[in-house]
C-alpha cells in the first residue's frame, strides 16, 4: 500500500488540495483532473491504486466516470460529494463503488478510507501473479522471479526497477512512453524522461543474466514494451 497512486477527481481545486495533501502526508502519490474525461484519461495511462471521485462534475457526471471505471476492471473507487441523500449512495454502489463520503468531510476520514479500500483491495488480488513467459511478478509480495531448468531464480530489483516492471507486466504488449513510466512508477526525485531509460537498461542486464533477455524491448521513437516471447 506504500506510494500507491491516487486519482482525485474534482472541480473544486481547494477540495482536490486538502484531499491531496493529507494523502501526501500518508505517503500516497497523488494526481488530479478537474473533470470526468480528464479523469477517465489520467485512469487509463496511469492506472492508478485509487480513485477519490466527486459525483458534481462539468461534463461527464461522477456516476458516468464510475460506470466506464467498472468497465474497464476493478480500480477500487470512493465517492465524495454533497450529495447526502440515500438514493445517491445506493446509485453510487449499485454501479460499483467501494465507499462513499459526503462533504463537508474531515480529511482524515477520507484518508483512513482510503487505506481501509487499499487493505481490501490487496487482499483481492493477493493470488494474482503477472507471468510473462518464464517471468512471474509478484506485486503483493515485491518478488520477481525466472524459471529455469533447476527451478525459478529470484531477480535482486530496485524498488524502481520492479515498479517499472510489474507495471508493465500488467499490461503485457502495450508501448509504454517515458512519460507514462515515469508519472505511474518513479518518484518524484527521479521524474526524469532520461531516468527511464537508466532504469530500463538495468532491468534488461538483470533479466538477461537469468536466461530472460528478448523480454522486454525498445520501440524506436516510442518507448518500451514487455512481450511474452509466445505473444
Amino acid at each position: 500500500m506504500n506510494n500507491a497512486l491516487i486519482l482525485i477527481v474534482e472541480d473544486e481545486p481547494e477540495i482536490a488540495d486538502i484531499i491531496g495533501t493529507y494523502m501526501s502526508r500518508e505517503g500516497f502519490r497523488t494526481i488530479t483532473a478537474g473533470d470526468g474525461r480528464v479523469g477517465l484519461e489520467h485512469h487509463l495511462r496511469l492506472r492508478p491504486d485509487l480513485v477519490v471521485l466527486d459525483i458534481k462534475l462539468p461534463g461527464q457526471d461522477g456516476y458516468e466516470v464510475l460506470a466506464a471505471i467498472r468497465r474497464r476492471g476493478d480500480t477500487p473507487v470512493i465517492m465524495v460529494t454533497a450529495l447526502a441523500e440515500d438514493l445517491d449512495k445506493l446509485q453510487a454502489l449499485r454501479i460499483g463503488a467501494d465507499d462513499y463520503v459526503v462533504k463537508p468531510f474531515n480529511p482524515l476520514e477520507v484518508v483512513a478510507r482510503a487505506k481501509a479500500v487499499l487493505r481490501r483491495s490487496m487482499g483481492r488480488g493477493s493470488e494474482q501473479v503477472l507471468r510473462v513467459g518464464p517471468l512471474s511478478v509478484d506485486p503483493q509480495a515485491y518478488r520477481v522471479a525466472v524459471e529455469s531448468p533447476t527451478g525459478p531464480v529470484a531477480l535482486e530489483l530496485t524498488r524502481t526497477e520492479f515498479r517499472i516492471l510489474a507495471h508493465m507486466a500488467a499490461s503485457l504488449g502495450k508501448v509504454f512512453e517515458r512519460s507514462e513510466l515515469v508519472d505511474a512508477c518513479l518518484p518524484e526525485g527521479e521524474a526524469l524522461d532520461r531516468t527511464v531509460d537508466s532504469h530500463i537498461s538495468n532491468l534488461r542486464r538483470k533479466l538477461a543474466a537469468v536466461g530472460a533477455d528478448g523480454l522486454l524491448t525498445g520501440v524506436r521513437g516510442v518507448g518500451y514494451r514487455l512481450d511474452s516471447p509466445h505473444v
